[in-house]
């Protein structure tokens, strides 16, 4: 037997054990034409007759469910069991005594709810019934073999509300409940690499123009090799200068001979300022 987790349980005896299984394939709602809780309808069932539905659902959002939806219950006629084993699952709603107001936002989702569990649950295909014994949900009156004497069940306004709000709702209900949600698709290395490269929010590089307290990691790098740059031009410089030194020296001792000492510091030095040493670097 199945039991509807949404419901409270108020198991008719000894029908819940002693009636037939079937496999549910449809399931049919009615008005029970009173306005009753589902206690007190699982009450009538128990004290009053020997015919009962499978659930009941109240005015204010309450279930009861009498009998699991393995087992037979005897509300629908021609439907409660086939000789192939099939058959329906029923749901009484309250409704005034005289079965033509319309059911209430609570009663809306309790059969929502319970149309998609009975989807879920045993396979009910997701369409309205197109003939008596084909699977998927319907209301009382909508075939002759449903009721043993006719009936206008579950009244007008319901069957509206059936077509319009009831039965939709189980397809979306259903349908977004058996959909996986989509996952995002993971970032390529290049979009990662292009994310960091551009995100605004590195400290900016000590001595850098105070346009922006935060750089984005590219600016950074950016900043770093106009320094690397510049450090480069120094150096080469540099080291055209010394080259240039060390020549002169040489051409320098090279002539000295015999000069004293004296004569050698005067002669370096006029040599050191004749030479065009330049070490500015312009700005990259």
């Amino acid at each position: 037997m199945a039991w509807y987790p949404g419901a409270v349980k108020m198991e008719l005896q000894p029908e819940s054990d002693s009636q037939a299984a079937i496999r549910p394939t449809q399931f049919i709602v009615h008005s029970i034409v009173a306005p009753w809780t589902a206690r007190r309808t699982y009450e009538y069932w128990r004290d009053s007759t020997n015919l009962e539905s499978h659930f009941g659902v109240d005015y204010e959002g309450v279930v009861g469910q009498y009998i699991g939806t393995e087992t037979r219950a005897d509300a629908n006629a021609g439907a409660n069991r086939r000789a192939d084993g099939t058959g329906a699952v029923s749901a009484e709603t309250a409704s005034n005594t005289s079965g033509s107001d319309p059911w209430n936002a609570k009663q809306i989702e309790d059969l929502i709810a319970i149309g998609v569990w009975l989807h879920k649950t045993h396979g009910i295909p997701l369409r309205i019934c197109r003939s008596h014994s084909d699977p998927g949900y319907g209301y009382h009156s909508m075939f002759s073999q449903w009721s043993t004497s006719g009936t206008s069940c579950p009244g007008n306004a319901r069957i509206k509300q059936f077509k319009e709000v009831v039965f939709p709702g189980i397809v979306a209900r259903a349908a977004s409940q058996n959909t996986p949600p989509k996952e995002d698709d993971m970032p390529t290395p290049a979009e990662v690499a292009k994310a960091v490269l551009t995100y605004d929010g590195v400290i900016s590089v000590p001595g850098a123009p105070p346009t922006n307290p935060t750089w984005t990691l590219s600016s950074v790098q950016t900043e770093i090799l106009k320094r690397v740059d510049k450090a480069n031009l120094t150096l080469a410089a540099q080291k055209q200068t010394i080259d240039e030194l060390v020549k002169a020296v040489a051409t320098l001792a090279a002539g000295l001979g015999n000069l004293d000492p004296a004569a050698i510091v005067n002669e370096l030095r006029a040599a050191i300022e004749s030479i065009d040493i330049r070490l500015d670097v312009p700005d990259a």
